[in-house]
């Protein structure tokens, strides 16, 4: 069973996304065209669970499946889509994870979209307030149920991407 855990900001997280970041780009190489940390683990001051999330961004999506074993070989479980269309995506560290990895396509809109809620709480110190205190209310509520910290979350995490959107947006019109 997967206990929810949410720890604080650790400056570590950056040098923990870049280390793995070197370690993907060494399988990846040519195929990959950029590679982001999102997540909370991304935005300073954000509690977190302590997993990494990174978000290469590909050539060719179909070209990913060429490489599982390769991320096997490096402790990753390839996960395919798990429900997201035009994803791959990997978990490493079984029940106690420690970096997830989401590969999209460069003109799949999933891209924008965790690059938006990730710049958004970097740019909005009190969205970030709000969402760290939620998070820790709810990983106390529930520290032995996952779905119930994630369904927790949900109403927030869309008001911030909705917003976030439009600012991504307007930032990217001037």
């Amino acid at each position: 069973m997967r206990k929810v855990e949410v720890k604080p900001y650790n400056k570590a997280w950056p040098s923990m996304f870049e280390e793995e970041a070197n370690t993907l780009r060494g399988i990846f190489d040519s195929e990959m065209i950029n590679i982001h940390h999102i997540g909370s683990t991304s935005v300073d001051g954000l509690k977190a669970k302590p997993i990494i999330d990174i978000m290469p961004v590909v050539k060719n999506i179909s070209r990913v499946d060429l490489f599982n074993t390769a991320m096997i070989d490096i402790g990753y479980e390839p996960k395919g889509e798990n429900g997201i269309p035009g994803r791959r995506y990997f978990q490493k560290g079984g029940d106690d994870r420690t970096h997830h990895v989401h590969i999209y396509e460069l003109s799949n809109s999933q891209i924008v979209r965790h690059l938006a809620f990730r710049d958004y709480l970097r740019s909005h110190p009190g969205v970030v307030k709000e969402y760290r205190n939620l998070k820790e209310l709810l990983s106390q509520r529930f520290p032995n149920d996952i779905e119930a910290y994630i369904h927790g979350k949900e109403q927030l995490v869309c008001e911030i991407e909705k917003k976030a959107m439009v600012w991504y947006q307007n930032l990217s019109e001037q």
